[in-house]
């Protein structure tokens, strides 16, 4: 009985910050965080948060997430002819030049990744495997990975006998330019099958031989990582090459503030290559890239990617140009929303339950040190701010 009464009176004062959502201030915020980054630094946190604690810090990811979702909001009212997917993407241009694997994306059968380099001929700081290139576990020669088995070609035939054919399918990790000649194959079989297929590559190791290979076996779509080579002129030559041999080719890069000023200094001549689309996506950062952008301002969406405020507004400032000049590329604002949709609709695709999806943060505990440049800059706002209740407050040190 006596610990049923403390329980309901943990509850009670826990309902104080639970039963409506509190609005954290912004100094608060940034004593705490200050506090949590430090005892993250020496030890303090090896068990955790306690749950008030975690309330406190989800209070904060919610404070700064709300700002920036009213700042995205601004900008999308500025862009001229700007359109939705159904609601699941927002893009400007030409309908007919939005990227079909995209479509297969967010409304056929999901993101379906074929595997096979585990090597790259770069070092990108915003890759998903910086500082890891070199400890990528191999395929196995001869072999390809999808949804994470291992097929040799010759077994894709009975795949699709017994699961179907997917709407498309992606060939991703890391460079498949490292060693081009063995897609060729896999990529005749899935086009012979009415597949849909892209291909990312950085196009340092593209030529015309090569592209016109990929472009006979069936390649419906090849999209240039435009940033990983600093928009190199030889790149943005081979994405014109492209076009001749493949019937869409486009540009998929993270929005960086680097990538923005390469874009606009090579403008011209990447508009002379004639890409089809550009998919501005807002840059994620997980454990192994976070070191190269701390420092700038940063959000979570969604409790789930996080990623440098600066990333998506620079895409909203690209398709706000894009509009008003009518530029002659669609312009795809391949954001954290959108992967939240695409992750809901994989979901449901798996049969999976209401609400079921596979979007989560790439962090085990919330990074508190790559929040504090946002909780120190003057110029971020919270657009409420509250005082917090008794027992929640710095001075209180909840436990």
């Amino acid at each position: 009985m006596r610990l049923r009464n403390t329980m309901y009176r943990y509850q009670a004062r826990m309902g104080k910050m639970r039963g409506k959502r509190v609005k954290i201030s912004k100094q608060d915020a940034l004593l705490w965080y200050s506090f949590f980054a430090e005892s993250a630094y020496d030890g303090g946190l090896e068990e955790g948060l306690s749950p008030r604690q975690r309330e406190i810090a989800l209070s904060v990811l919610s404070q700064i997430e709300r700002a920036v979702d009213a700042g995205h909001r601004e900008r999308m009212a500025r862009i001229p002819g700007l359109k939705s997917l159904s609601d699941r993407t927002m893009y400007v241009g030409d309908t007919a030049h939005f990227p079909k694997g995209c479509k297969s994306c967010l409304f056929g059968t999901g993101l379906s990744a074929v595997r096979r380099t585990n090597r790259c001929n770069i070092q990108c700081p915003f890759c998903y495997n910086y500082g890891e290139l070199d400890m990528q576990e191999p395929i196995g020669e001869g072999y390809f990975e999808i949804g994470g088995s291992r097929y040799r070609v010759e077994d894709l035939p009975l795949l699709f006998s017994i699961q179907g054919k997917p709407t498309g399918v992606a060939y991703v990790y890391l460079e498949p330019f490292m060693e081009i000649e063995k897609y060729e194959e896999i990529i005749r079989v899935f086009h012979e099958a009415g597949v849909y297929q892209h291909m990312y590559t950085n196009g340092t190791l593209a030529t015309e031989e090569n592209l016109r290979m990929l472009g006979a076996a069936g390649l419906d779509e090849l999209r240039f990582n435009l940033g990983a080579s600093n928009a190199s002129d030889r790149v943005i030559e081979m994405m014109g090459i492209a076009k001749r041999f493949i019937p869409m080719v486009g540009i998929e890069t993270p929005m960086t503030p680097a990538f923005f000023q390469q874009f606009h200094e090579k403008k011209e001549a990447i508009f002379a290559a004639k890409p089809d689309f550009m998919n501005c996506a807002e840059l994620h950062l997980n454990p192994n890239n976070l070191e190269n952008y701390l420092g700038e301002n940063m959000y979570m969406a969604r409790m789930g990617y996080l990623s440098p405020i600066s990333s998506r507004n620079l895409t909203l400032e690209l398709m706000r140009e894009a509009g008003e000049e009518n530029w002659p590329l669609v312009v795809h604002d391949c954001s954290n929303r959108t992967k939240f949709t695409r992750d809901l609709h994989l979901a449901k695709q798996e049969g999976g339950w209401f609400g079921k999806s596979g979007y989560a943060s790439e962090f085990d505990e919330i990074p508190f040190e790559a929040f504090l440049p946002v909780l120190q800059d003057p110029d971020f706002r919270f657009l409420e701010e509250e005082e917090l209740p008794k027992g929640y407050r710095f001075e209180d040190i909840v436990i």
